[in-house]
């Protein structure tokens, strides 16, 4: 008997197909989700292609949303407003993580810069200032 398959929001490929494009691993990814790859790379290729409105829902239009004589899905302005919210915090939340990556990489920057000043100035020699020593005696010759 199989498990029914999971059908994964259109926020949720978008986000996991951000995440790809920021740099991250397919695999930390997929592990990270719950997923597997190859539907990682499913939704990036039609990301890529198509564009995010394209990573619909599997299956029909769910109760509630049918298509209207307008032709325009019941319900979809309320859900499509929480899709988008949800769309916002996580790449909010990318972004924070990939800022908070870079401050943390210009701190060890910083501080390797400010241990090798502190190194230098202290093993430099003492000057009286009359500029550097010769490196040899000059010959009588």
């Amino acid at each position: 008997m199989s498990t029914p398959a999971r059908v994964y929001s259109r926020a949720f490929k978008v986000a996991a197909v951000q995440r790809i494009l920021a740099g991250e691993k397919v695999k930390a990814i997929a592990a990270d989700l719950g997923v597997a790859r190859t539907l990682l790379y499913n939704w990036w290729e039609i990301y890529e292609r198509q564009g995010p409105e394209a990573l619909l829902p599997r299956g029909g239009p769910r109760r509630g949303q049918g298509i209207t004589r307008l032709g325009m899905r019941r319900g979809r302005r309320r859900k499509g407003r929480r899709s988008e919210e949800a769309l916002r915090l996580a790449e909010a939340q990318q972004r924070i993580a990939e800022l908070e990556r870079k401050v943390g990489q210009q701190a060890v920057e910083l501080d390797f810069f400010a241990r090798a000043l502190r190194h230098f100035e202290t093993t430099r020699a003492p000057q009286d200032g009359r500029g550097a020593l010769a490196s040899s005696r000059s010959s009588t010759r």
